[in-house]
């Protein structure tokens, strides 16, 4: 005669398994999460939220990059300012990471000429420019913009 428990075994078995199949299934959804290397994915989660999906900025806010944010190249201090504003050197990306998601967005969002003659970023240029802080962005970027050639 068989016990209590030893019937209740296949039950058990399977109330047991639920927690492993979920768990199965979540690790399966998880590895589907792009790595946090990928600069798209970078960009989503620390500048989308201001910059937009299209890098379109906001009125008020944060400032366009389309065309524009390869134009800093063409000044001197540019690359520097995209380095020290504060949505990048205050970001938690590591120095390596800054440099590809900054890479990325002068090739993503342009224009096509800054993005094809592109030096890219380093970690050590971004280590090395990172801090100080920039105390006044909004008299720097004027300045900058100010200097920028018409077309690039």
């Amino acid at each position: 005669m068989e016990s209590t428990e030893r019937r209740r075994s296949p039950r058990r078995a399977g109330l047991l398994g639920a927690p492993l199949r979920a768990a199965a299934v979540a690790l399966a959804l998880l590895s589907a999460v792009p790595a946090p290397a990928d600069e798209a994915y970078l960009y989503v989660m620390h500048c989308r939220g201001c910059h937009g999906p299209e890098g379109q900025g906001a009125a008020g806010g944060a400032p366009d990059l389309r065309d524009t944010i390869g134009r800093f190249l063409l000044v001197p201090g540019g690359r520097e300012y995209l380095i020290r504003v504060p949505g990048t050197s205050q970001s938690e990306l590591d120095d390596a990471q800054t440099a590809a998601l900054l890479n990325w967005m002068v090739r993503r969002f342009g224009p096509r000429a800054a993005a094809t003659a592109l030096t890219p970023f380093t970690a050590a240029e971004v280590a090395a420019h990172r801090r100080p802080a920039l105390l006044d962005v909004r008299a720097t970027r004027a300045a900058l913009l100010a200097a920028m050639p018409a077309t690039p």
